[in-house]
């Protein structure tokens, strides 16, 4: 992304997008004080956080006995709720489904691809699923201080375990077919960046046709494989995002505020919520409402608008689909790809 001296002024930067992500699918009832269990708590919880400002909501589901649930119909039935309970939201299903252990010592892992691919025939369908691209180490406490995790489940050894251990699988196999069916379903495919590399990849699936249509996506700074929290990093990945792509950062507790202030301040998009996050400050908790109020705050400080949850979806590009690698190219802002003996540094065509 390029940056003017003007670039700074909140009057020129898109209305922040506050993302939510209140169902904390890593945790266990008693973990967060605000962790919904019930549908009825699902969907007074998205309320709650779309009344504070929040205007992109990211979905799981809990079972009644406080484990992520893994039946569809459960999907179905909150996403038809929640289509009448908030429908100026953003609505965008986790594309892990749960990852919470189904029993103390059970392996916390991404279910598999024909369980992963049933998110595209969710009925009514969301705005949204998340992907990840290529599989990837994700070690959610190896960046957590031990207070951050005291009193929760995931303190217990066996959980602490299968948690460090826990990895993405997210090869081709898995991308290329997901993206086909997301496309062939309207939903928009929000893509989770760890790290560099997956950005690269992203842009040669552009390049070669495979996807087409607008770059949204989250810069996941939450270390064990993925991004960590050394600003430098953020802003290299801010400079490498395309100008044409939608980029929101997440982070994990108390980093979270801060990484969100730079972004903020950069002209990104946030997310909040208990699925990053428990505390205000050290040994204070915070819930995902509070969390959202924070994200207000900090943008009014800096005279940054709060979108709409329809100006989210102008944002976002919902709905919106493009032909081929040379629209998607130009949409984006990216240099178009190398003619056949074209040499040197490609340039953006220009139309006499």
């Amino acid at each position: 992304m390029h940056f003017f001296d003007d670039s700074l002024y909140p009057e020129n930067q898109e209305k922040l997008v506050i993302q939510a992500a209140p169902y904390g699918p890593e945790w266990l009832p008693g973990d967060a004080d605000d962790l919904p269990v019930t549908m009825d708590e699902h969907v007074q919880a998205a309320v709650d956080c779309y009344n504070a400002g929040a205007t992109v909501l990211h979905i799981h589901v809990r079972e009644l006995d406080g484990h992520g649930s893994k039946r569809i119909s459960m999907f179905n039935e909150l996403m038809a709720r929640l289509r009448e309970a908030v429908p100026d939201m953003v609505l965008q299903i986790g594309g892990s489904i749960s990852f919470a252990p189904e029993d103390e010592g059970a392996d916390a892992k991404w279910l598999s691809y024909d369980t992963r691919h049933m998110l595209a025939e969710i009925d009514p369908r969301p705005d949204q699923v998340t992907i990840a691209i290529n599989t990837n180490q994700m070690n959610i406490v190896e960046i957590f201080d031990d207070e951050d995790i005291e009193g929760t489940s995931i303190s217990k050894a066996a959980y602490y375990k299968a948690y460090r251990d826990m990895v993405v699988e997210a090869g081709p196999d898995f991308y290329l077919e997901h993206l086909k069916r997301l496309r062939a379903n309207d939903i928009q495919p929000h893509f989770q960046l760890a790290n560099m590399a997956q950005l690269e990849t992203v842009e040669r699936l552009i390049r070669k046709g495979v996807y087409s249509g607008p770059l949204v996506l989250n810069y996941v700074a939450i270390g064990g494989g993925f991004a960590g929290r050394h600003p430098a990093d953020l802003i290299e990945f801010i400079r490498r995002v395309p100008d044409g792509a939608v980029l929101t950062i997440e982070a994990s507790m108390r980093a979270v505020a801060p990484m969100n202030a730079i972004g903020i301040a950069l002209g990104a998009h946030v997310r909040v919520g208990n699925e990053d996050n428990l505390w205000r400050r050290k040994g204070e908790r915070m819930s995902s409402v509070e969390q959202v109020e924070q994200m207000v705050r900090i943008a009014d400080a800096l005279g940054r608008e709060i979108a709409t949850g329809q100006e989210a979806k102008k944002i976002y590009k919902i709905g919106e689909w493009y032909e081929g690698a040379d629209e998607t190219l130009d949409r984006l802002g990216m240099v178009p790809n190398r003619r056949p003996g074209r040499r040197g540094f490609m340039l953006r065509d220009v139309k006499s």
